[in-house]
């Protein structure tokens, strides 16, 4: 775990203040306001309906906010659609991971963005060179590199879906539900991966249901219920049962209900 950033001078990687949007007259966000520095992960719990994933989608440009204002690195960023959003550095691993299950793993960290030769063809020599640098730096076991990615575990595939928005310079990653459906190796296999980003100075929002992997993965954790923000606390200063009445009850350890 870091340290607290509640009293950290350093900017924020990230800062979204307000932030508003509604669906048919329903507050899906309602004035939430979260932020996220270098090196540190920020888990976003709540409901199914809470607004997590709704807050998120307003900073990987999946949805535009109604009000509301984000900034990068201390200045403000206008993101209307996912292109603005990776321009800012930002990449979201979605729980489907988006891989395309009959190629390999550089084939796939490269879809869409193929290395080519000086006579335009695809350099696959070039993709798999490149794809195995990454990969020793983020998981030095992976080692099926001939495989299809339809072949890996479930950590394995994640490995793949981490390294591509890596490799393309994320400095802000979206992480939803990165261990869902794991089992107990393959989840610390994610939270190794986990730990040598931060390393690297990347920050990561992680959206979670489960406060188990929130507890073990992040630094702060940010709850939000019926489309508010409930509060956010530092990990190291709370409860399992602390996290759970802020999801259930609405309530910030040892305040009453927000």
């Amino acid at each position: 775990m870091t340290q607290s950033n509640r009293a950290d001078s350093r900017t924020p990687l990230v800062e979204m203040r307000n932030m508003c949007i509604s669906f048919g007259g329903v507050h899906a966000v309602d004035h939430v306001s979260a932020d996220l520095y270098a090196g540190e992960v920020v888990g976003l719990l709540g409901h199914n309906g809470a607004g997590k994933s709704t807050l998120i989608k307003m900073l990987s440009g999946a949805y535009q906010a109604d009000s509301g204002d984000i900034f990068i690195n201390g200045e403000r960023a206008t993101i209307t659609n996912p292109r603005d959003a990776r321009r800012y550095n930002i990449e979201t691993i979605y729980q489907t991971l988006a891989l395309a299950d009959n190629l390999d793993a550089a084939s796939n960290l490269f879809l869409g963005r193929e290395l080519v030769t000086p006579w335009g063809l695809v350099d696959d020599g070039a993709m798999e060179s490149e794809t195995r640098k990454i990969m020793a730096r983020l998981n030095p076991n992976f080692q099926k590199f001939a495989n299809p990615v339809s072949a890996l575990s479930g950590g394995q595939r994640q490995s793949v879906a981490i390294a591509r928005a890596v490799y393309f310079d994320a400095r802000i990653l979206i992480m939803d539900e990165p261990t869902a459906a794991l089992g107990p190796h393959e989840t610390q296999m994610v939270a190794e991966l986990i730990g040598q980003l931060k390393a690297d100075g990347i920050g990561i929002f992680l959206i979670s249901h489960d406060i188990h992997d929130v507890m073990q993965l992040c630094d702060r954790a940010s709850v939000m219920k019926n489309g508010k923000l409930v509060g956010t606390v530092d990990v190291d200063d709370v409860t399992d049962d602390d996290l759970l009445g802020m999801i259930i009850l609405g309530k910030t350890p040892g305040n009453g209900a927000v």
